[in-house]
């Protein structure tokens, strides 16, 4: 039994890495063609105007969003779900692939870490922006997985 639930987890983790990829890099699958490739700007332009180092500030203005209605109720949803719940997952299948990542710690720290190079791919590719607040809410969803992945019911369910 332990052997089916390790390939169904490899096959669910190839499938689930193929859509975050295409989420966040190619973007085709909910939001149409990512980035400004095609752009006047320079690289170091494009990064300022693509970036935001100010903590809550893209969360805050979304929040504020939707109790204003200035903006379409759908963007700030799924820029704020959608961010919180795309790595979800990755809580789920690191630790479970990755025996020594089940330490909260070290968990942390590996997630801050891919994190800040996704950013940082997204970013000097111009395939998105480099986003603090997107940090802390794939952040937090990651750890929302290695809660789920370290629950009393999950764990039962693989024993």
């Amino acid at each position: 039994m332990k052997k089916i639930i390790k390939v169904i987890f490899g096959i669910s983790f190839l499938f689930y890495l193929l859509a975050l990829v295409m989420l966040l890099f190619v973007g085709v699958m909910f939001v149409g063609i990512r980035g400004y490739l095609w752009t006047d700007l320079s690289l170091i332009e494009y990064i300022k105007s693509s970036s935001n180092f100010v903590p809550f500030k893209t969360i805050s203005t979304y929040i504020q969003a939707i109790f204003d209605g200035s903006m379409n109720i759908s963007i700030p949803i799924k820029n704020l779900v959608g961010n919180l719940f795309m790595f979800v997952p990755m809580g789920i299948f690191l630790p479970f692939f990755i025996v020594k990542i089940n330490k909260v710690s070290i968990f942390t720290i590996s997630m801050i870490i891919l994190l800040f190079f996704i950013e940082v791919i997204q970013l000097v590719t111009r395939r998105g922006s480099f986003d603090i607040d997107d940090f802390i809410l794939n952040t937090l969803g990651a750890l929302i997985g290695l809660g789920i992945w370290k629950s009393n019911f999950v764990q039962k369910l693989l024993k």
